[in-house]
């Protein structure tokens, strides 16, 4: 009995003491990660297979604008839940967009190489999804084996017109080209749209991403 008292005396003594010497010590904050330095570099904002389908979109609907790499969120709009929407769509960016004058999305194209990673795929079906969702056609090339002048004709005549009651021409492609998209139909309905003047059209405002963008470290001089 009595080692057992000196024993619990003794640990009660070390403790007193551990208190004491611990008392008035500020706790300890972890450790804040050090600032991340970035140094860019300037690169080309396509691909050359990117560029090439460009050409072909402009060369396919003369007089439309052809966009890239224009992320979602200045083209899609979602009502509430702002950040939840930012965080879901972050880094999605439509490849290429076939506007009418009013810069309205009529066609989304979207170059993939044949070789991508299982995240990529499903990057690029939710993006899918999304776009579907919104009402805009979406188109998916092979960048290895891009179309020619006549087959993007003939794709973007199918899609443009799906939803307009004139039937599509029948019968497999031809080596003649294709005759043009009746483009002057398509831009004026358009430019009706955007003489309403509404706002419900407008593109989503870049100040809105200001309030969830991180602040960065700015580069070295």
């Amino acid at each position: 009995m009595l080692a057992t008292a000196a024993a619990l005396l003794l640990t009660l003594s070390v403790l007193f003491l551990y208190k004491r010497r611990n008392t008035g010590r500020r706790p300890s904050r972890p450790s804040e990660p050090a600032a991340v330095t970035f140094q860019p570099q300037a690169v080309r904002v396509l691909t050359s297979a990117e560029r090439q389908a460009q050409q072909l979109l402009s060369q396919a609907m003369p007089g439309t604008l052809v966009l890239a790499q224009v992320p979602v969120t200045r083209f899609l709009r979602v009502e509430a839940q702002q950040s939840q929407w930012l965080q879901q769509v972050s880094g999605l960016s439509a490849d290429l967009l076939l506007c009418d004058s009013g810069s309205r999305v009529l066609v989304a194209v979207s170059v993939r190489s044949p070789k991508v990673s299982e995240n990529s795929r499903r990057r690029h079906e939710l993006m899918t999804r999304l776009l579907k969702s919104a009402g805009i056609k979406v188109l998916s090339w092979n960048e290895s084996a891009l179309p020619d002048l006549a087959m993007v004709r003939q794709q973007l005549f199918a899609v443009l017109t799906a939803n307009s009651g004139k039937p599509a021409q029948a019968g497999g492609p031809s080596s003649r080209p294709m005759s043009m998209i009746p483009v002057a139909e398509i831009l004026a309905e358009g430019d009706a749209d955007s003489e309403q003047n509404d706002g419900t059209m407008e593109p989503v405002a870049s100040a809105l991403f200001d309030e969830f963008a991180p602040d960065l470290p700015m580069p070295k001089r």
